[in-house]
């Protein structure tokens, strides 16, 4: 059985050394998607909501989550991340939206938990800022999709497709 990095010996809770881990690239890319009324997204493709653009808050809404990550989970630490990038796309066949998001740094540490923080709070903000007039969309398939970098080295998920 694999032991898990963030219990010692103890079986305590610890937040891993990484300070030996030389500095690389690291990239990540994570997606899910949320489910909604055909009606719902068609307000939402006319922008239509009273509470705004709400592609354009939920852009913002998941980089900036992207940069507290190490604030909301607990024992992940905190990256200088060197960029993070969100994409929104309407898709018909849900109905919903679809989205994905990218992380990247220079360090001693993965950027898999942004990349997926971002995607999560990207979809939260969707369904804030539409639960006024469709209470029941549902977030779905949010999962890493790849990662690229340190000694684990790459990994891609052999499905691609969330939600």
């Amino acid at each position: 059985m694999t032991r898990l990095s963030h219990i010692d010996d103890s079986g305590n809770a610890r937040m891993i050394d990484v300070s030996s881990k030389a500095s690389t690239v690291r990239e990540a890319r994570a997606a899910g998607s949320i489910r909604m009324s055909q009606s719902t997204l068609d307000v939402i493709r006319a922008n239509g909501l009273k509470k705004g653009d709400v592609l354009g808050v939920a852009k913002i809404a998941g980089i900036m989550a992207a940069k507290k990550t190490s604030d909301l989970i607990p024992l992940c630490h905190p990256i200088q991340l060197s960029d993070v990038g969100i994409e929104l796309t309407l898709d018909d066949s849900i109905p919903g939206i679809r989205a994905e998001a990218t992380a990247k740094t220079t360090g001693q540490t993965g950027v898999e938990m942004e990349a997926l923080t971002a995607v999560s709070v990207a979809l939260l903000t969707i369904y804030d800022m539409a639960k006024a007039v469709d209470r029941g969309m549902s977030i779905t398939g949010v999962a890493l999709l790849e990662k690229s970098g340190g000694a684990s080295g790459d990994w891609t998920r052999a499905e691609q497709k969330t939600g």
